[in-house]
């Protein structure tokens, strides 16, 4: 553990991946809080010692599903991207306010796994993070569940998250 708390400390450029179990209470649909503050002290930590953070968050569904009502358990395709299309205001609007209580900028930032393939799309995908690090914001990236298809059935932001920090050449 130490190790790894080692190269966390020299690290320029940090992608950090957070999934909806994480960020979102399962029984209340609702922000963990406490948890999300505790992280954003964290990385402002980081931040201190020179690193850019990047952040690819999970959790539109979840909260969405939440503020729509709907039911535990299996969505049809089109219900989860309801639900993440409500969602993903409240997931902004939480890592805003969370990030602001450190003084940091938020940006959001969504994209499917199609933007990071398509190489005009990538290139375009590369250049606008760097310049938000550049302006030291922290982007705040979360696959657009409301057009992706195949993503959002048999995937979640791990592959993204993956592509991100390739290539952003993340340590």
């Amino acid at each position: 553990m130490a190790a790894v708390r080692s190269r966390l400390e020299k690290a320029r450029r940090i992608v950090v991946k957070i999934g909806s179990s994480l960020l979102v209470d399962a029984k209340t649909g609702t922000i963990k809080a406490s948890w999300l503050s505790s992280l954003i002290d964290d990385l402002a930590d980081a931040r201190v010692r020179g690193a850019e953070i990047i952040i690819v968050s999970s959790g539109a569904i979840a909260l969405g599903r939440r503020t729509l009502g709907q039911a535990k358990g299996t969505l049809r395709l089109e219900q989860k991207q309801a639900a993440a299309a409500v969602g993903q205001i409240a997931l902004a609007q939480a890592w805003a306010e969370a990030l602001r209580t450190r003084n940091m900028v938020a940006a959001q930032v969504l994209v499917t796994l199609n933007d990071t393939e398509e190489r005009r799309r990538y290139l375009n995908a590369r250049a606008t993070l760097t310049t938000l690090l550049e302006e030291e914001a922290v982007p705040v990236i979360n696959e657009n569940d409301t057009v992706a298809t195949s993503e959002i059935r048999y995937g979640d932001n791990d592959r993204l998250a993956a592509r991100v920090a390739s290539m952003m050449s993340a340590d």
